[in-house]
């Protein structure tokens, strides 16, 4: 793994985790990992979304809110966003770039919008990427059941990207050792 990797903890506010699927196992393992990368040294950055008022992730409300067994350090950055991408009109680039940042491992809510749009980014931003696998969720739509979702975006990202830079799904377990 490379030496300029940074742990990007997408979306896990209270809202998202009540109600996704095994959101508070996720959420543990997200929390071992986080550990893992502090005790490391990686960087750690959260992105947090952003809805109007009256929503469950309005800006201010507790739902809103970073789960509170993952509290944020201060020198670790809470990244705004208003889109389903983590890179669209917000700082993380920028962090990134100032961190000398090439390779990120990408956990959180949920699997088919905010995991997949900003890992899809990522590598087209020209980051190598990891998603831990058993680190993100989301609920069962009209279709598919919520672990057939995670279990088709695992195997549909896992390989992607270009020869240089790709997404590789690994289970948290596999990262930071």
């Amino acid at each position: 793994m490379s030496t300029q990797t940074a742990l990007i903890i997408v979306d896990v506010q209270s809202s998202i985790v009540e109600y996704c699927y095994q959101g508070n196992k996720v959420v543990e393992r997200i929390q071992t990992l986080l550990e893992k990368a502090r005790h490391a040294n990686i960087p750690v950055l959260f992105v947090q979304h952003n809805e109007p008022e009256g929503s469950p992730l309005a800006t201010g409300t507790p739902g809103w809110q970073i789960h509170p067994t993952l509290c944020p350090h201060p020198d670790e950055p809470i990244i705004q966003k208003t889109a389903c991408d983590s890179f669209f009109e917000t700082s993380l680039q920028d962090e990134l770039k100032a961190h000398s940042i090439d390779h990120l491992v990408i956990v959180g809510f949920q699997t088919e919008y905010c995991i997949d749009t900003t890992c899809r980014t990522a590598v087209s931003h020209g980051y190598e990427v990891t998603l831990a696998g058993d680190c993100h969720s989301t609920t069962d739509d009209a279709v598919l059941k919520a672990a057939d979702i995670i279990a088709h975006h695992n195997a549909n990202l896992n390989g992607l990207g270009t020869p240089k830079n790709i997404i590789t799904v690994k289970e948290s377990r596999e990262i930071f050792e």
